[in-house]
C-alpha cells in the first residue's frame, strides 16, 4: 500500500472523534502453568462486550413481565450479587472450563466444535471473566493445532469479541514463534479484533504499517473491516471516500462494502450521503441484494414515508431482487403504524407469494395490532401460524387474542387457542380463560 494512502488513511482516523473508553481488560500475559476454567451455554456475541443487544422497537407492555430476561437484563438485575451467590456461580463456572479444557484434549473436538468455543467466551465476557477467557486460550497453544493458521485466527476472533485486543494482538504476533504462518486472513482477524473491542485509534497503524512490514497485500475484507470501523465511528465522509482508496490500491470493493456504508448512512437519516454510495456502487457495476435495499425501507418506515418505501419494494421486483421477511416486516410495520391494517394484511399476504415467511416479529407486531383493532379473528389466525411455524411470539399477544375472543363470546374459539398452546412439547403458552367467562 502506498505511503500516500497510509497517511490518508491516518489522516482520516485522527479527523474521527474518539471512541466511548470500554472497560478495562487485563493486559496478556506469558502462557502460565495451571489455567482455570469454565463453561457455559451462552447466546451470540456482539460488539465487545459480547451482550446481546435489546431488539428495537419493543414497548414496555405487559408481555414484558411473561417474557424470559435477556442475559443483558439480567446482568443489570443481579450488578450486585451476594457473597454466596456469587462464590456458586464462580465453582458452578470453574467446574464448566475444567470440563471444557479437557473436552479439548480431544483433536475432533477442537475441529468441529466452534460454537462451544463461542460459548464459552460469551459466557465468560458476561461474566466479566477475561482473565479465564485468556486462561482457556491460552491453554490451546499446547495443541498441535495452533500452527493451523485457521486455529489461530479463531483465537484472535475470540479474544476481539471479548474486547480483549492486546490479547489478540499478542497472540498475531507470537504466531512465527508457534510456527504458524500470517497472511492476510490473520492480518484480517486481527483488525476486526480491534473494530470489535472499539480499538479505532490502533486501526489506522495497523492497516498502515503492519502489511508492509509483514508483506502482506489488505485485500478487500480489510478494507470492508475498515469501513466497518469508520461507520462505527461516525466518520461516513471517511467511510465513503475509502471506496476510492480501495481502487487506488488494487482492491475492489464487494457487495459487503456497499451494504456496510448503506446500512450504516440510512441507520443516522443520510439519504443524500447514502445516494452517494449508490452512485458509487453503480460505477463499480456491483449488484445490490435485498440486504442493499432494506436499510432504505426501514429508515423511509421510520420517517413516515411508507409510500415511498412501497416504491423501493416495487424498484426490487423490477430489478429481480428479491425481498425477505426484513423487508416485508418494514413494510408491514409501516402500515401498522399508520392505523392501516387492511394495507398491514395486504403484505403478509404478499410474503407467501414470494416464498417468504413469517417470523416471530412478523406475527407479534400483526398480532398486537389486530387486538388493538378489535380484529381478534385474524388473531387467532395469527396465533395458529405462530404455533405451527414454532415461532415464540410470547404470550402477551396470544393472551389478548383469549380475552377478546372470549369479550365477544366466542369462548369455544378461545378455548381452542387456550388448548392448542398447551399442546406443542417445543413451546407451552401458558394462556387462561378469563375468570368472568
Amino acid at each position: 500500500m502506498s505511503s500516500s494512502v497510509c497517511r490518508r488513511l491516518h489522516g482520516l482516523f485522527a479527523a474521527a472523534a474518539k471512541p466511548t473508553s470500554l472497560p478495562k481488560t487485563p493486559q496478556p500475559t506469558t502462557t502460565t502453568t495451571s489455567l482455570h476454567g469454565l463453561f457455559a451455554s451462552a447466546q451470540t456475541t456482539t460488539k465487545s462486550t459480547s451482550i446481546p443487544k435489546t431488539p428495537k422497537g419493543t414497548t414496555t407492555t405487559s408481555r414484558q413481565k411473561h417474557r424470559k430476561p435477556t442475559i443483558a437484563t439480567s446482568l443489570q438485575k443481579n450488578s450486585k450479587p451476594t457473597t454466596t451467590a456469587k462464590t456458586t456461580n464462580n465453582k458452578t463456572l470453574l467446574a464448566l472450563v475444567a470440563k471444557f479444557k479437557k473436552s479439548s484434549d480431544s483433536n475432533r473436538f477442537r475441529h468441529g466444535s466452534h460454537k462451544a468455543y463461542l460459548k464459552i467466551v460469551t459466557r465468560l465476557a458476561l461474566a466479566n471473566e477475561h482473565s479465564l477467557i485468556d486462561e482457556i486460550l491460552q491453554h490451546q497453544k499446547q495443541y498441535p493445532n495452533i500452527t493451523s493458521e485457521g486455529f489461530a485466527v479463531r483465537l484472535i476472533s475470540l479474544y476481539g469479541k471479548s474486547g480483549m485486543f492486546d490479547h489478540a494482538r499478542k497472540l498475531f504476533d507470537e504466531m512465527p514463534h508457534l510456527k504458524c504462518e500470517r497472511t492476510v486472513m490473520s492480518f484480517n482477524a486481527l483488525l476486526s479484533a480491534c473494530v470489535y473491542s472499539k480499538r479505532f485509534d490502533l486501526i489506522s497503524e495497523l492497516l498502515s504499517e503492519l502489511p508492509e512490514k509483514l508483506s502482506i497485500r489488505p485485500d478487500t475484507v480489510s478494507y470492508n473491516t475498515v469501513a466497518k470501523a469508520f461507520c462505527e465511528m461516525g466518520s461516513f465522509d471517511s467511510a465513503l471516500a475509502l471506496v476510492n482508496e480501495m481502487e487506488k490500491s488494487g482492491v475492489e470493493p464487494d457487495l459487503i462494502t456497499f451494504n456496510t456504508l448503506l446500512g450504516a448512512l440510512y441507520k443516522n437519516d443520510m439519504f443524500e450521503e447514502a445516494e452517494k454510495a449508490w452512485g458509487l456502487m453503480r460505477e463499480k457495476n456491483v449488484v445490490p441484494n435485498g440486504r442493499t435495499y432494506n436499510p432504505k425501507i426501514r429508515a423511509l418506515v421510520a420517517g413516515n414515508r411508507i409510500l415511498e418505501a412501497v416504491q423501493v419494494f416495487q424498484e426490487m421486483g423490477s430489478k429481480g431482487v428479491k425481498p425477505d421477511v426484513f423487508t416485508f416486516n418494514a413494510l408491514i410495520k409501516g402500515f401498522c403504524d399508520h392505523g392501516n391494517l387492511e394495507e398491514a394484511r395486504h403484505w403478509y399476504k404478499e410474503m407467501g407469494k414470494n416464498d417468504c415467511y413469517p417470523d416471530p416479529v412478523t406475527l407479534r407486531i400483526l398480532g398486537n395490532f389486530a387486538c388493538k383493532e378489535g380484529e381478534f379473528e385474524f388473531g387467532l389466525e395469527l396465533c395458529k401460524e405462530a404455533i405451527t411455524r414454532q415461532c415464540n411470539t410470547g404470550v402477551s399477544m396470544m393472551q389478548l387474542v383469549v380475552d377478546g375472543l372470549v369479550k365477544e363470546s366466542k369462548v369455544e374459539e378461545a378455548k381452542e387457542l387456550v388448548e392448542l398452546g398447551k399442546s406443542k412439547s417445543y413451546f407451552q403458552y401458558k394462556l387462561e380463560m378469563p375468570s368472568d367467562e
